[in-house]
């Protein structure tokens, strides 16, 4: 989403901290820059002029100027109210002591409310929280099978209310039957419209008096760019927000939504949606966004990724195998499969702090390999991932056959086992072993 954003200030930054001293003037210039940036990534006019013009008024100063690294200075006031911009402090969703709590989802139609429906039940349920999906979408018969499907694969509760029932009491029924059941939240989908207008105003604010809910959530588009002000504006003053949920980060769009609704509408952004999977939903934190986009990687964000895909133990078991020297094919296996639950390789090395766009390219992952990998693991029996070395040629010819590869992909992967593996066993023998290595490869 943020990539054309992040190339420019990558670029003023590198031109900032790679001189030796600054000037005002010199200052001025770059932020001329951040200001195109911020308008060609589609920010709000009045919202990119306001943070240019607080970044000049502190970075213009004696202290600055005078400091032995004043580029770095300026890029941390500019990281600084980024994170100012955006929301100084991360806001999750509050359960209610009173149960259940009453998330009510609005937005346009196509802003991708049902779906996150479906993905914010899921991380409720992750966090041991019982959710009942319901949808008072009434004009659009597909939005509730689609809520349905949704509650069937992450394994949450779904109430359908009869045909009919107007959209106020399928709000009232709902609430009444997550009662009765015990459910922690109940997730209430309402029905978009292509634009605003007053019919959709009314009947959320009839939904919303039927139940009180104690979240109002508005789902926004990620790409709907300068219209997302308007929007936001309109659903905040009319229907009264709590909280904003920016969908389809990933995609191509520029992501100038996310830099000005924060600060027109006065609300916190909540959550991030990126991509179809149940699981695709982020948290957002301000201060992990702004330094994503001056490219200071977001390292708390992978180590969070990491703690879902991989459980302590099994890091714990993994570890204490390639300390033994004991990791097999099986233990290989198990770690393309928790790389696959952290997501794609490229999302994961954009992660890292100082990770440009032409290191990225230069250093671009081969899934596809990796899924021949997973793909030759797999035609393999359990012996023989346990045990490489009975794999002679005919065992070679059969996995290739069973995994659509050639019997040259098999001997590369089984040669790249090996060279891990003995590089394991110099790592434990300390410095000595390491050096052996290093001869034996000249």
């Amino acid at each position: 989403m943020f990539e054309a954003l992040t190339d420019r200030f990558q670029g003023i930054v590198r031109n900032l901290t790679g001189r030796g001293r600054l000037s005002a003037d010199n200052i001025r210039e770059s932020l001329r820059e951040v200001r195109r940036a911020l308008l060609e990534a589609d920010v709000n006019l009045a919202v990119a002029k306001e943070f240019v013009a607080r970044v000049e008024a502190r970075a213009v100063g004696e202290e600055v100027l005078k400091s032995l690294t004043p580029g770095q200075q300026v890029v941390g006031i500019v990281h600084d109210e980024l994170v100012n911009l955006l929301g100084r402090s991360s806001v999750t969703l509050a359960g209610s002591p009173h149960v259940p709590t009453v998330v009510l989802l609005a937005g346009l139609q196509g802003s991708g409310k049902t779906t996150f429906a479906g993905k914010l039940a899921v991380w409720l349920a992750q966090k041991n929280k019982r959710v009942l999906l319901a949808s008072a979408d009434v004009y659009r018969p597909a939005a509730i099978d689609q809520l349905e499907s949704l509650a069937g694969r992450g394994g949450v509760g779904f109430w359908r209310a009869g045909d009919g029932t107007a959209p106020a009491a399928i709000a009232e029924q709902a609430l009444d039957q997550a009662r009765k059941r015990g459910f922690d939240f109940l997730i209430l989908d309402t029905a978009g419209r292509l634009h605003i207008d007053q019919e959709l105003m009314s009947e959320l604010r009839a939904v919303r008096s039927a139940v009180r809910p104690h979240q109002v959530l508005l789902v926004m588009d990620g790409m709907t760019g300068q219209e997302a002000v308007r929007v936001g504006a309109a659903f905040s003053e009319q229907i009264g927000v709590d909280g904003l949920v920016l969908t389809k980060m990933d995609g191509d769009a520029r992501g100038g939504a996310a830099l000005s609704l924060r600060h027109v509408t006065g609300k916190p952004i909540q959550f991030l949606g990126v991509g179809e999977k149940l699981d695709g939903l982020e948290v957002f934190h301000p201060s992990r966004l702004a330094g994503r986009i001056l490219g200071m990687g977001d390292v708390m964000g992978l180590v969070e990724k990491a703690r879902t895909a991989v459980s302590e133990t099994d890091a714990l078991r993994l570890a204490e195998r390639m300390r033994k020297s004991e990791f097999t094919l099986e233990d290989f296996l198990d770690q393309l499969r928790q790389m696959k639950k952290l997501g794609s390789l490229d999302s994961i090395l954009k992660m890292l702090p100082g990770v440009s766009k032409e290191m990225l390219e230069q250093a671009k992952p081969d899934a596809d390999k990796l899924k021949r990998y997973e793909a030759i693991l797999l035609s393999m029996t359990p012996k023989e991932r346990r045990i490489p070395r009975v794999i002679d040629g005919s065992r070679r010819r059969r996995i290739a056959a069973g995994s659509g590869t050639s019997v040259p992909e098999v001997n590369r992967l089984l040669r790249e086992f090996e060279q891990a593996r003995t590089l394991m066993k110099r790592m434990r023998k300390g410095p000595r072993g390491l050096a052996a290595l290093r001869g034996r490869n000249r």
